[in-house]
This record gives C-alpha cells, sequence and structure tokens, in this order.
C-alpha cells in the first residue's frame, strides 16, 4: 500500500532559542509535507509552564517564518484539532489519562522522589538497569487511601505489561524491537497533575492527525513508551523516523564551543536564511542536488530514504560557502535590503548603487559592507607602517601624476595608471599596489576601477596628492 498523504509536525517548547538541530528536524518534516502535498503543523509544547515564555515563543515563530518555512495548522492560524499550544489541552489530556487509570492501563503512585532515587540507586548497584520497580502497582483501595490521607499526592504510572516486546519500522533507522521488561512502567501524569511529555506528545499526534514523525534520534527510546500508551487508548500510530544528530567536528555534540549559534544569532550575524537552509539541508540528508536551492527545488530533491544514520557533522566554515553563493545570489534590491544598516544612510541613490556594485563580489557579512563603506565614504584611510613604506617608495613623482589624472579624468583607474606609469615607469605590482594602498588603505579588497566610481568625487585625488613631493 502506498503511503498515505503526509501530515507532518514540528513541536517545540518555547523554552529557550531555537537551535540548528531543531531548526533542521523542522526544516526536513517541512520538506516531507511539501514534496508530497500533505500537510505540515505547528504545535507547541509549553506544559513546563516555569520555562516557556511568551517571548521565547514570538522569537520561535519569528525563527521559523525567517527560515522560509508555512505551516497548514498552527497556534496562529487555526486549524480543526485547535488549540495547538499545549497548555490549552490540559482537559483532554485529563480524560485520557481517565481512560488509562479506569481500564487499568495506568494506576496511581505514591513513591516519592528519594524513595524512587534510593530504588534506582540500588539497581545500579545490583547491575540492573534503573526502572521502577513496581512499589505501587498492585496496592490494594484501602493502601491508597492510606497514603493519600498522609498527603502524598500520586503520579499515574503506564502499566507496562512484563514478557512483551514492542516492534516498529523506524524509517530512517530501520526494523526496532525493545522488551517491555528493560522499560518499566513509566509515569504518564505528574503529581502536580500536569501530563508527561511523550504522553502527551503521543496523544496530540494521534488526534492532530500526524501521519509521519520526524525528530531526534534522542527521541527514540520515548517511541515504544508512546506505542504503548496509543495501543492502549486506541489511538493510531503515526510511522516514526529518527534523525541522527549534529555533532561538531570532534564528534560530540554541537555547541558553542564549535561555532554553533542559534537561529537567532545566525540572524543577527547576517547569515541569510537561503544558506541555513542549504547547508541543514545537507547536514545527514544526501542528494544528488548541487548547487543553492529554492525551497521548491528542495523539497522536489529531499528524499526521507536518504536520511543518513550516522551523526552529521557541522561545520561553520561550510555554511560560509553557502552564505557567500546565497549573497552573490541576491539582487540588487535585495542585497540593500539585507545589508540595511551597513549601507551608508546619508548618499544618494546613484552612489549607493555604484558602492553595492562595487563591493557585493567581496563581501559575505553586513559588517564587511560596513568596513567598506567607511573605506570608501569616510576619512582618508590610515597606513601600516609597511604600506607606509611601500607607498613612500613609489615616490612623489607617481603620486603627483596620479593624482593629477585623478582630477583631469573623472577618476579613471586606466588613466590613473597610465599616468603614474609614465611618470616612473613602474609596471604591474609595482604600479598597482601603492595607488592601492594610497587609496583604500588596503593591499587587497574589490576591484580597484569600480571603487574608485564609487567614492565621492573629489576623494581619489584628495588621497592621491597626500603622498606627492
Amino acid at each position: 500500500m502506498p503511503d498515505p498523504v503526509p501530515v507532518t509536525r514540528f513541536a517545540p517548547s518555547p523554552t529557550g532559542a531555537l537551535h540548528l538541530g531543531n531548526a533542521r528536524t523542522a526544516l526536513f518534516s517541512w520538506l516531507y509535507a511539501r514534496q508530497a502535498g500533505g500537510r505540515f503543523l505547528l504545535r507547541i509544547e509549553d506544559t513546563d509552564a516555569g520555562r516557556s515564555t511568551e517571548s521565547y515563543l514570538d522569537a520561535l515563530v519569528d525563527d521559523l517564518r525567517w527560515l522560509g518555512l508555512d505551516w497548514q495548522e498552527g497556534p496562529d492560524v487555526g486549524g480543526p484539532a485547535a488549540p495547538y499550544r499545549q497548555s490549552e489541552r490540559t482537559a483532554l489530556y485529563a480524560d485520557f489519562e481517565e481512560r488509562l487509570r479506569v481500564t487499568g492501563a495506568a494506576y496511581p503512585c505514591y513513591c516519592t522522589p528519594a524513595e524512587l532515587e534510593l530504588s534506582r540507586k540500588a539497581m545500579l548497584s545490583a547491575g540492573k538497569p534503573p526502572r521502577y520497580a513496581g512499589t505501587c502497582r498492585e496496592l490494594t483501595a484501602a493502601q491508597r487511601r492510606d497514603r493519600e490521607a498522609r498527603g502524598l499526592a500520586p503520579t499515574l504510572r503506564f502499566r507496562v505489561q512484563p514478557g512483551a516486546t514492542v516492534a516498529f519500522d523506524d524509517f530512517v533507522f530501520g526494523a526496532q524491537r525493545f522488551a517491555t521488561d528493560d522499560i518499566g512502567d513509566f509515569i504518564v501524569r505528574r503529581a502536580d497533575g500536569s501530563a508527561a511529555f511523550f504522553f502527551c506528545n503521543a496523544v496530540d499526534d494521534a488526534l492532530m492527525g500526524v501521519t509521519h514523525v520526524l525528530r531526534g534520534e534522542d527521541h527514540l527510546t520515548n517511541t515504544p513508551r508512546q506505542i504503548l500508551v496509543l495501543g492502549s487508548l486506541g489511538l493510531p500510530v503515526p510511522a516514526y523516523g529518527h534523525v541522527s544528530l549534529i555533532v561538531g567536528d570532534d564528534g560530540t555534540p554541537l555547541s558553542k564551543r564549535h561555532g554553533a549559534m542559534s537561529v537567532a544569532e545566525l540572524r543577527a550575524r547576517g547569515y541569510l536564511a537561503t544558506a541555513v537552509r542549504n547547508l541543514l539541508f545537507r547536514l545527514g540528508h544526501s542528494t544528488s542536488a548541487r548547487g543553492l536551492l529554492a525551497p521548491d527545488a528542495m523539497a522536489a530533491a529531499f528524499d526521507r530514504r536518504h536520511l543518513g544514520r550516522s551523526p552529521s557533522r557541522f561545520d561553520i566554515a561550510q555554511l560560509d560557502v553557502w552564505q557567500r553563493e546565497a549573497v552573490h545570489a541576491l539582487s540588487d534590491d535585495a542585497f540593500e535590503a539585507w545589508a540595511g544598516a551597513a549601507l551608508p544612510a546619508n548618499r544618494g541613490a546613484a552612489e549607493r548603487a555604484a558602492f553595492i556594485a562595487a563591493v557585493r563580489p567581496n563581501v559575505v557579512f553586513p559588517d564587511e559592507v560596513r568596513a567598506w563603506a567607511e573605506v570608501v565614504f569616510g576619512a582618508p584611510p590610515p597606513l601600516s607602517d609597511a604600506a607606509e613604506a611601500v607607498v613612500r617608495d613609489a615616490g612623489g613623482a607617481f603620486f603627483d601624476a596620479a593624482a593629477a589624472a585623478a582630477a583631469a579624468s573623472d577618476n579613471d583607474l586606466a588613466t590613473i595608471a597610465a599616468a603614474a606609469r609614465e611618470a616612473t615607469g613602474r609596471k604591474g605590482p609595482a604600479l598597482y599596489k601603492p595607488l592601492r594602498l594610497a587609496l583604500t588603505g588596503l593591499d587587497h579588497g574589490p576591484e580597484l576601477a569600480p571603487l574608485l566610481r564609487a567614492m565621492p568625487h573629489d576623494a581619489p585625488h584628495d588621497r592621491l596628492i597626500r603622498y606627492a613631493r
């Protein structure tokens, strides 16, 4: 049977900035739905009231939109399964928790955190995997009343049947089998009445019609628990695919020490969404598609069968390669919008256009645009000692001729260079290096001819004449 039209989701918690691992999961889920004409929904898992904030939620939505992702259902657009914030679905969870309790699929547990910790340590000391010992599994009604009379607030634990196997096909990692004896009874409702993560996560996937769940491989061990819960409630089980983790060049989980930044930090640095998408698309997903891909082309090239099982290595240098391609692909209007405040505001449209034409082949970030704006429109550039020596070696006659040619030729580089050559006989680097240093203060950068055209009319003459005799 062919797969159903996919319904995928991204279900973040608004407890911090969106990092690259979650951004990649969102992108893959979005691409899979888009490729097959399915639906992509956004669900906010904000049951952790102490850490979830509206500011994080707003930033999260803003980052996703910046990445170019859209959703057909979500907290801001609504949909048939609303509400899409878990904090607004507590009554629904309570109803399903009660179903589990009434049928005996779950039971109240009065063990305190201290008792559970002692039990965990004892199991570890005995060389056993730490799982719930079943202390409250068969309490009588009288024993439960006694504990409640002592003020013990119970959690609700799912009753895992022993001696069974939970099996499923992960569409990334293949066939999976988990022995229920290794799982142990797990909490579906905390003592404070809030639903546990993997309980409400699974229930929401079923009720929202999610057919395919893509998430990080660190959630793989949650899957058998969720399958057990959904089976007990008679709810549909989605297909699961667990995406390999992103690591640094040393093979450890990605962090700031590897140069990783949150999506918000990448945006602030000046990275383009196109660059970030193209890097993420190729982290853990193999493709024959080459070059900078637009979203539709990326969706067409996405194949869940090409999601890798090995950790994906993040390299900030590779992101910079995509950034350079993305910047160079911008239209002039898009470049100006991206460079923003780095462009000189006190210049006319023609001057700004000439400046953009001069510097855009050589810049990758807005800070570089700002630096070149200072070179072109600012005060005459200071020289390092080494640069000063090169300029002085060219001699006063060199710059006297160059300055006169600049004034007479409307700053035409060929005319300036020809005049300096005729005056001194210099050629090649000995001709052009002193000119570049005197005009820009640097021995590298954009082509000199368009830089001269971008400068205020008298600036080239004034910078060259400083070194005439």
